[in-house]
């Protein structure tokens, strides 16, 4: 008796759990590339939703066509599922095979509306780089930059402007209503008015990712979740990014504050802010920032010490070197830890040292 074509299939999808190796063995004793289990998942699609990009690159060059939509209403495609899960080497593969990376798969999902959707910066340059449109709308008619803004993902969105993004406008509207909202109350009322209050517990986490914080807010049920949805904080990032690119000048006051969403001063909230900043490097902003480096909160004097450290750097000089290191040095000298490194580095880069 010989093995059907089933047999072969069934192989297949076994050995995607054993390597790479009986991905091989399984293709040479006929396997077909384009195999389907039961459900009509195909092989491609589940590779790439598990990462294996050894994997698809063989079921790709064994004949599988990167196009084809899987599961029972072929409504998932297998760069969307790559993209969903961040798996950045798969859609690569994918995308060098033929993959169309503007195809739409079930309810009008683009791979790049997914990556903007999930603020994946790296997955959104490299469908970007293949040629994904930056301003193919997504199922509810938003433009790619719109749905990075919402999500607060600074680098996505550096993404999508870097690729020539035109939704600007709409973007910054988007980004400008979220600096007015607290994210985890946000996500809690989203998800009260899906699932109401009983029967279920919160649990609400914050992670640094990508030059900000995720904030995740998941339901749980016995301890299992069933429900729940995050976002970035990156919002005062994105709204910066956004104004240069229109050619909009936000007041000091208001970069300041978006940096200290995040009280953090290596996040982008607080570095994009900054580097704004430097890049006026006007009498204005010199003062504001004098300013801010004798207030009380450590965190508000080592952001104006951060503005001084180079501003007006970009014009090829150091035009307040005179009035700024005197005074970075009083801070370094200060004792207060951010705000004294913070004039340190800063002195460093004028070619001083705290002491001089």
């Amino acid at each position: 008796m010989t093995n059907g074509p089933d047999d072969a299939a069934t192989r297949l999808f076994d050995a995607l759990y054993d390597g790479d190796d009986a991905v091989v063995r399984a293709l040479r004793a006929g396997a077909s590339a384009e195999s389907r289990d039961g459900e009509g998942t195909t092989a491609l699609y589940l590779a790439c939703v598990q990462d294996l990009p050894g994997t698809v690159r063989m079921l790709l060059a064994a004949g599988a066509d990167p196009n084809r939509a899987s599961g029972p209403d072929d409504g998932d495609l297998p760069l969307c599922g790559a993209v969903c899960g961040g798996h950045t080497e798969v859609a690569g593969a994918l995308l060098s095979a033929g993959a169309d990376p503007d195809l739409r798969e079930e309810f009008g999902f683009t791979a790049l509306h997914w990556a903007c959707e999930l603020g994946l910066a790296e997955v959104a340059g490299v469908l970007l780089a293949h040629g994904a449109d930056p301003d193919l709308p997504g199922p509810h008619g938003e433009p790619p930059l719109v749905v990075a803004a919402r999500r607060g993902s600074s680098r996505t969105v550096r993404t999508l402007l870097g690729h020539g993004a035109r939704a600007l406008s709409p973007a910054l509207d988007e980004a400008g209503r979220a600096l007015t909202l607290d994210v985890e109350h946000e996500l809690r009322e989203a998800l009260r008015a899906l699932y109401g209050d009983e029967g279920h517990e919160t649990v609400v986490s914050r992670a640094p990712v990508d030059g900000g914080v995720t904030v995740s807010v998941e339901l749980r049920r016995d301890g299992e979740p069933f429900a729940g949805q995050e976002r970035q904080t990156g919002h005062g990032a994105v709204a910066t990014l956004l104004e240069e690119a229109l050619g909009l000048r936000a007041p000091f006051e208001e970069l300041a504050l978006r940096a200290l969403r995040d009280r953090d001063p290596d996040l982008d909230n607080w570095l994009v802010s900054v580097g704004a900043l430097w890049l006026r490097g006007d009498e204005e902003t010199f003062r504001e920032a004098v300013a801010w480096t004798a207030d009380d909160d450590p965190l508000r004097q080592a952001f104006g010490v951060d503005v001084l450290a180079r501003l007006g750097f970009g014009t090829g000089g150091k035009p307040f070197a005179d009035r700024a290191v005197p005074l970075l040095r009083e801070v370094a000298r200060s004792g207060a830890p951010v705000p004294a490194g913070a004039a340190a580095r800063a002195l460093a880069g004028y070619g001083e040292t705290p002491g001089g």
